[in-house]
């Protein structure tokens, strides 16, 4: 794929994903975030189907075509944007529940992929997706409540 010498997506990267290594090398091989065709998967027709790299607030994240919509891996997009403002991944699903958010499941084929670019974790064996606009409306619960002071806590005797 390339020679390993690419500089990482994600300054600094996140102890997840670490420097998303496995995501330079394609940068740096022509593929592009509009490029068709990165990762082909083809099990279940409207489930799986090419993975590409887009730009997310700046950051290449993986994303699937999944009937017509683009959905992006939840988990890199945790790592990159929102560990720092709640307090864990199950933070993020108890907000995606009360935002009415339904992420959907990643098949056998699409985690593997995941996991060949860097995007989770070499041990990881279940992802979601989620939409760019879901995770938008994710986003902003994420840092407005991240923003608005914590409550009193009474004092304690």
């Amino acid at each position: 794929m390339g020679n390993g010498a690419a500089a990482p997506l994600v300054s600094g990267g996140g102890a997840g994903l670490g420097p998303l290594s496995g995501l330079g090398p394609l940068s740096s091989s022509g593929l592009t975030p509009g490029s068709p065709g990165l990762v082909q998967t083809s099990s279940s027709p409207g489930l799986c189907s090419e993975c590409k790299l887009v730009e997310v607030h700046g950051v290449k994240v993986a994303s699937f075509s999944v009937d017509g919509q683009e959905l992006i891996c939840l988990p890199q997009v945790f790592d990159l944007f929102l560990k720092h403002l709640v307090g864990g991944l199950h933070t993020v699903y108890t907000k995606l529940k009360r935002l009415d958010i339904t992420p959907v499941v990643c098949t056998v084929e699409q985690v593997r992929v995941l996991r060949g670019l860097g995007a989770i974790q070499p041990g990881v064996n279940r992802c979601k997706l989620i939409s760019r606009k879901d995770f938008e409306t994710l986003y902003q619960d994420c840092t407005s409540a991240s923003l608005s002071p914590a409550p009193p806590t009474p004092p304690q005797r």
